[in-house]
């Protein structure tokens, strides 16, 4: 598969297969994150695997998903939720372009995993103080975001809009999701 098509094909995933990740394709996930661009390489980033059931409910129990969906739907715990997370974890203190490299890092293990046929949620709706309590983080790390991931149980799709349409996530009649993604020319000029 091409990289543009991973890319572009790829979504969000809120429904999973109750099924557990190979460890192998999780440290292939963290080996992405890991060598992904960071500002001044100063590898600002530490990684938490949450794979343990009990665990992994608590944590679960913690975050809130795709919110602007109409009608309103969560992952259900045991029957669509996922069973794995990743922690992205930063120093509470640590530069400013630690959002970026959290970008970079958790965007390449979103690639990786589609390439893979595993799905992903970049959280950041997410109760952080209690997660880090819970993962006995000491006080000066921070719970930056959680990556779910899992095999997909749906098949979101991508629908090009232009700029003046809403760009909220909707449901069909088959309960299938759309995502709308404003067009490239109204997004990008050339000068």
């Amino acid at each position: 598969m091409e990289i543009k098509d991973i890319i572009m094909g790829r979504r969000s995933i809120r429904l999973f297969e109750q099924k557990t990740l190979p460890d192998a394709e999780i440290r292939d996930l963290l080996d992405c994150a890991r060598t992904s661009p960071c500002a001044s390489n100063l590898q600002q980033l530490r990684f938490i695997v949450i794979q343990d059931f009990l665990l992994a409910k608590e944590i679960f129990q913690l975050t809130a998903w795709a919110n602007l969906v109409k009608p309103h739907r969560n992952p259900q715990w045991g029957v669509s939720a996922p069973r794995c997370f990743i922690a992205v974890i930063a120093d509470a203190q640590a530069n400013p372009t630690i959002y970026a490299d959290a970008g970079a890092a958790i965007q390449s293990m979103q690639i990786m995993a589609w390439s893979r046929g595993i799905g992903c949620c970049w959280l950041g709706s997410i109760k952080r103080d209690r997660i880090k309590a819970i993962l006995e983080l000491p006080e000066d790390k921070q719970v930056m975001y959680l990556l779910a991931l899992g095999y997909p149980a749906e098949s979101p799709l991508a629908e090009d809009i232009p700029i003046d349409k809403p760009v909220y996530y909707y449901l069909d009649d088959e309960n299938r999701l759309h995502v709308p993604k404003i067009c490239l020319d109204d997004v990008a000029s050339w000068r």
